[in-house]
């Protein structure tokens, strides 16, 4: 494994931390023939990883957030001989509470579990229903979670572990936005979604709030394609649907969806 050129994929130091920490658990995976997990990420950073992962003569990866659509997962590092690597790294769990009165957010329950000194990194998508919600957690932690919460907010819980096709997927909530650009720049695409004025938008680009593809993006210029996802910092997200033709003034047709 040549460890120097593997890192070399990391454009920030970030990046580069977190793929010297799944290069030690590639060496373990060489050695023992066993499967690792790296921590939970976002989608780029997984995609980033699995790649990494892949370019290692030996060994395999493969992504598992609990449901297709998950915004947070961790990849398997699995010797590439084995037929399907197994499906242990993850638990699912059951919150249940009388929120009847008392509604919590997905904040409340990210900073309940944060409270019991879990790191983000071990904790995957949290998806809150009425009664509580089902969490997605690594299971080195699942059973401190199971024996210690007892509380979100001020409400008492129940924790059971539960099984992943019993999972409730909750339907997004968006606003579809039909507009026309100048240019797939993402200031121009960005703005048109956030609802701010394009030397606003750029703004923010350049002070690193803004995310494409979970990447962080400083370039104004830097081109928009149909299916990416713009995010930014305490305003939500916003992806490109389609494109459509051009308008008689020559503007791009804009499908945009904000969450």
């Amino acid at each position: 494994m040549n460890r120097n050129k593997l890192l070399d994929a990391a454009v920030t130091p970030e990046e580069r931390e977190t793929l010297a920490r799944v290069l030690d658990l590639a060496e373990i995976v060489l050695k023992t023939h066993r499967t690792q997990y790296a921590d939970f990420n976002d989608p780029y950073r997984c995609g980033l990883i699995a790649r990494t992962v892949e370019a290692i003569p030996g060994l395999t990866a493969r992504v598992d957030g609990g449901y297709p659509a998950a915004e947070r997962a961790r990849v398997l590092i699995s010797p590439d001989y084995l037929p399907e690597a197994p499906e242990d790294g993850l638990v699912f769990l059951e919150i249940k509470g009388n929120f009847r009165f008392k509604p919590v957010t997905h904040r409340d329950y990210l900073g309940a579990l944060m409270g019991m000194g879990i790191r983000r990194e071990k904790l995957g998508d949290i998806l809150v229903n009425e009664n509580g919600a089902h969490i997605i957690v690594a299971k080195e932690i699942a059973d401190y979670i199971k024996s210690g919460l007892t509380a979100v907010g001020r409400t008492g819980v129940s924790v059971r572990e539960m099984a992943r096709t019993d999972l409730e997927l909750p339907e997004r909530e968006y606003r579809e936005i039909k507009t026309t650009v100048q240019s797939m720049r993402i200031d121009a695409v960005a703005a048109h979604g956030f609802g701010l004025s394009r030397s606003k938008m750029a703004g923010e680009i350049t002070s690193g709030k803004i995310f494409l593809n979970w990447r962080p993006c400083l370039d104004p210029s830097a081109g928009v394609n149909a299916g990416d996802m713009i995010s930014a910092r305490g305003r939500g997200r916003v992806e490109v649907i389609e494109t459509g033709g051009k308008t008689k003034k020559g503007r791009l047709g804009l499908l945009l969806r904000r969450y």
